[in-house]
């Protein structure tokens, strides 16, 4: 049964480092199965459309995202083609709660990854799938929304819950 981990929040310095690549023999641990698949509950159970490794504490190379299909489990996910559109969307972060802002990214990508059966795969993005790609991809390079966000906006811890 998978478990609820604990997301990480800004200025936790798990969050501003450079996370490892997961070596392919590892990808098919059960150790790494069930936290993969933890990942996926933690980012369903708190509203989230995607979640990396990093807001969990664990530096490695391995993002959860919300897709039509279900949660799409990505380790060592690579973004191999970016279109040359981009457009400013709002965005927030489980690891920054009550913030959001403007982000300008890519409108489609193509990201290559290992799912979690150990194979090789490619996606091909756009919309709102491309931009969650991306944030997630971001943190696995150590950097937040919030470094690319324009008008930054905090909300209301009360604004929610009324």
């Amino acid at each position: 049964m998978p478990k609820i981990l604990e997301i990480l929040v800004n200025p936790n310095p798990h969050l501003r480092q450079k996370s490892e690549k997961v070596k392919a023999k590892d990808v098919h641990t059960e150790k790494m199965h069930e936290f993969s698949l933890d990942m996926a509950e933690t980012m369903k159970k708190k509203d989230g459309i995607g979640l990396a490794a990093p807001q969990v504490g664990k530096n490695i190379r391995l993002i959860t995202v919300s897709a039509k299909d279900g949660v799409l489990i990505m380790f060592n996910p690579k973004i191999i083609k970016k279109s040359f559109l981009k457009n400013w969307e709002e965005e927030g972060c489980l690891s920054v709660p009550f913030y959001f802002g403007e982000v300008r990214r890519h409108k489609s990508i193509t990201c290559a990854f290992i799912d979690i059966n150990g194979r090789e795969n490619k996606i091909k993005a756009s919309g709102l799938l491309a931009r969650v790609i991306q944030h997630e991809a971001d943190h696995l390079d150590g950097i937040l929304f919030i470094d690319k966000a324009r008008e930054l906006k905090k909300i209301d811890e009360i604004d929610i819950k009324s």
